[in-house]
């Protein structure tokens, strides 16, 4: 495994906006962004090492504890799009991660999606610590991934500037 290299950031997932993802705004609605980022993370987790073959080998899994979307360009039906994952950090239990999604042909910035997931024993259904295998090939990606930098978009919060609403 140590021999294996490393992609930083992650980049295999791709989809297209699909027509029932589209809206009245005649563009992607807002909660499929969401699902093709949770597309994305499946793909992302594959890679770590803790997606669905992982889960019927452990009975592990994770859960989302977090997550902050930025909308930032549009997509319409039918655009392809390119997520690309990032692992930003990680503990026992938890992992730090940012997507961005991109469109596949012009190449500009849609959206971005900032998560934390936990790991879980799906026999509990509460939190457990990662295998040490995992957190080693975890480690190892975060260092990878650690030469891209911090997203600008990580630990925004929502509000207005003025810090006041309807003024």
């Amino acid at each position: 495994m140590h021999d294996i290299a490393i992609p930083a950031p992650f980049d295999q997932f791709r989809t297209e906006v699909r027509p029932e993802w589209i809206d009245y705004n005649g563009h992607m609605n807002v909660a499929y962004y969401v699902l093709a980022f949770d597309h994305g993370t499946d793909a992302f987790w594959t890679h770590l090492g803790i997606g669905e073959e992982y889960l019927r080998r452990t009975n592990g899994s994770t859960f989302a504890l977090e997550a902050h979307v930025t909308y930032q360009g549009e997509v319409k039906r039918g655009d392809p799009l390119r997520i690309t994952s990032q692992l930003i950090d990680f503990d026992a239990k938890r992992i730090h991660f940012f997507h961005r999604m991109y469109h596949a042909a012009e190449g500009y910035l849609a959206a971005t999606m900032e998560c934390v997931s936990l790991h879980v024993s799906l026999e509990t259904r509460r939190g457990a610590p990662f295998p040490q295998d995992r957190l080693d090939w975890l480690a190892r990606v975060k260092a990878a991934h650690d030469a891209l930098g911090r997203p600008p978009e990580i630990g925004r919060s929502v509000g207005l500037r003025s810090g006041r609403i309807g003024g």
